[in-house]
């Protein structure tokens, strides 16, 4: 296991942008990827692999039925293995796929209420937060909260 970068000093750093954002970035890629075991948990949960998990919550997310292509696109996959993934869950009854309107030769994908409601476990699972950000005092907490929401551009 990575263990996280020395906490840098109360003073002011003259260290470089870059490797603080560096250090940062690898450290909360070890408090959210290697020390949480929330993907572990999913998986257990939902008695699939994470990727076909991610595959069935993008799939519920949708707003519309997916093509093959879309679900491959969502993925960062190609279409064949996307194929595998679906072929997977219409086995276990989470997505079902139906005749495109706009193409007889393709088939429509969408999640089935099953699938639904075990993307919605998933998400439950995944939107708790590790046991570390309690520890937090309140401060740190409303600080790391202003930082996240920054960095995806609600601030």
């Amino acid at each position: 296991m990575t263990e996280p970068a020395a906490e840098p000093s109360a003073e002011p750093s003259a260290e470089p942008s870059a490797d603080v954002a560096a250090r940062a970035w690898r450290n909360l890629g070890i408090v959210f990827h290697e020390r949480s075991d929330v993907r572990r948990e999913v998986t257990e949960a939902l008695g699939m692999s994470f990727f076909r998990t991610k595959a069935l919550r993008r799939i519920a997310a949708a707003t519309q039925p997916l093509t093959l292509g879309d679900v491959a696109g969502l993925l960062l996959t190609d279409r064949p293995y996307a194929t595998i993934v679906v072929d997977d869950l219409v086995g276990r009854g989470l997505v079902e796929r139906t005749p495109n309107p706009a193409d007889r030769r393709a088939k429509l994908v969408t999640a089935t209420d099953a699938g639904r409601a075990a993307a919605a476990e998933a998400e439950g699972i995944l939107a708790t937060p590790p046991p570390e950000l309690y520890d937090l005092p309140a401060e740190d907490l409303a600080v790391l909260d202003r930082i996240a929401r920054h960095l995806l551009g609600e601030s």
